[in-house]
């Protein structure tokens, strides 16, 4: 690297990147409801996979919990981005607490598709990663009905009541290049298998692995910000290294950058999970910067405008509040 001038060298920044709508309308969720209820406001599991933002909401008076039975009765408690299952519905109105389902809308679908088939008759093939909250609301939906396939391979040994009564959901936040190999191996098995009503890898999630693929092309290295727990930030690694990119690593942020993977590289490729704020992904282009690089390069591939609307039981307490 020495003695090569910064034209020589590039910076690609991925967009789309970072927050997602269905992450804004979570996070949003809980700030809002700390404004307008006060502090504590308990959150199952973290709101959203990304450790600075729970470090931050922690700060302002946010308590994250794994479980209900850690919530005092009568308690407020936001449920995730990710999802919950009836079960733990019952067990909010069991211990007589206050929920707000900060659910992203694009997850809720698919939990009712998960009730939809079940109602139907149907076996229904869940693509998924086992342990992710998104993962366990979905299979808690019908339960009898749901199993989980992992990875293509495993779409050799599922056994079905009916082979002409299949369906198959997703984990929102997967490859979409390995979930459809999955579907295709489920489909030579099972011809007849059922496809959800519309794709359930949502939009920011390919739109996310569609720029990577852009940048990562022509990138000596590319630079995912994410944490470890997200699953879409883990997924833009293997996407970007399949793309072609001749290293790719997560960080949570700058700190984390080895100085040694800058070695010898010319073409730096940068973007970020769905649930990395915006300042994360400054941190590292300001990394670059200081160690000799340019300017970034903006590599658009797609436009997002979508919002959701705050959950409504949080918006019916706001309009009471402002209306005093």
């Amino acid at each position: 690297m020495r003695g090569m001038t910064s034209t020589e060298r590039r910076v690609l920044l991925a967009a789309p990147r970072g927050y997602c709508a269905g992450v804004d309308r979570a996070v949003i969720t809980v700030e809002k409801a700390l404004e307008l209820y006060g502090p504590p406001i308990y959150v199952r599991k973290q709101i959203v996979h990304n450790q600075h933002v729970v470090k931050s909401l922690e700060q302002r008076g946010a308590i994250f919990v794994e479980e209900l039975d850690q919530v005092p009765e009568g308690a407020t408690v936001v449920f995730s981005a990710h999802g919950v299952s009836p079960a733990v519905r019952q067990q909010a109105a069991e211990r007589s607490l206050k929920t707000i389902d900060a659910t992203c809308p694009l997850v809720t679908k698919v939990h009712h598709e998960a009730r939809r088939f079940a109602s139907e008759g149907m076996d229904i093939l869940l693509i998924g990663h086992a342990g992710h909250e998104e993962v366990e609301g979905t299979s808690g939906e019908a339960p009898s009905a749901i199993q989980l396939v992992e990875s293509p391979d495993d779409a050799d040994k599922v056994e079905v009541r009916d082979p002409g009564k299949v369906a198959w959901l997703s984990q929102t936040t997967l490859s979409v290049d390995e979930t459809m190999e999955t579907v295709q191996r489920l489909r030579r098995r099972f011809p007849l298998l059922v496809d959800p009503p519309s794709d359930d890898i949502c939009y920011a999630t390919q739109n996310r692995q569609q720029a990577v693929k852009e940048v990562a092309r022509e990138a000596d290295l590319t630079i995912v910000v994410g944490s470890a727990n997200s699953s879409n930030s883990v997924r833009l690694v293997e996407v970007a290294l399949d793309a072609g990119s001749k290293a790719a690593y997560r960080v949570d942020d700058a700190s984390e950058i080895d100085e040694a993977w800058l070695e010898g590289v010319n073409v730096v490729a940068v973007t970020s999970g769905a649930s990395v704020p915006d300042e994360l992904v400054e941190g590292v282009l300001e990394f670059l910067r200081q160690r000799g690089f340019p300017p970034h390069e903006e590599v658009r591939t797609a436009s997002e405008s979508l919002t959701f609307a705050l959950p409504p039981e949080l918006r019916k307490d706001l309009r009471v509040a402002h209306s005093r």
